[in-house]
């Protein structure tokens, strides 16, 4: 677009907008929160036991944490293991057909595991994952399997 002063130049204004910094800058926060959300998804520190096969998570679920200090968790809410099943009727889908990851730290004892295994079969839900972490290969060997 160009324009006439009042001494008679014609000149020319910037209309067009640079977007190459604009688009730099937007994929690096792409690449900041591609790196960051795994992390967020889960926020209590958990050592979940390892096994030698580990189904991949690769839908978004509920999850029950237990953490080493027997504290309960429904994703990121710490709650009463007592209130489980009303927690989880809450959540408002057909328990039926609703599936429930389960973590608990390895060093949770088996009763309290299974009293918040006996809440969720409570509260109608019969699909249930333990989440667990693959084996090391080299553990694995070491212990001769």
């Amino acid at each position: 677009m160009a324009f006439t002063t009042s001494n008679g130049q014609t000149r020319s204004s910037l209309a067009e907008i640079n977007i190459t910094p604009l688009v730099d800058v937007v994929l690096v926060l792409l690449i900041i929160f591609m790196i960051t959300a795994p992390v967020l998804q889960s926020g209590i520190e958990v050592a979940v036991p390892k096994t030698r096969t580990v189904k991949e998570i690769t839908e978004q679920r509920l999850v029950l944490t237990i953490n080493k200090e027997q504290n309960v968790y429904l994703g990121d809410q710490q709650i009463n293991i007592h209130d489980v099943a009303k927690k989880l009727h809450q959540q408002g889908s057909d328990p039926a057909h609703q599936v429930i990851y389960l973590r608990a730290d390895e060093t949770v004892p088996f009763g309290v595991f299974a009293t918040l295994m006996d809440a969720v079969k409570q509260a109608g839900i019969t699909n249930v994952s333990i989440v667990t972490q693959p084996l090391d290969a080299k553990a694995a060997k070491a212990r001769g399997n």
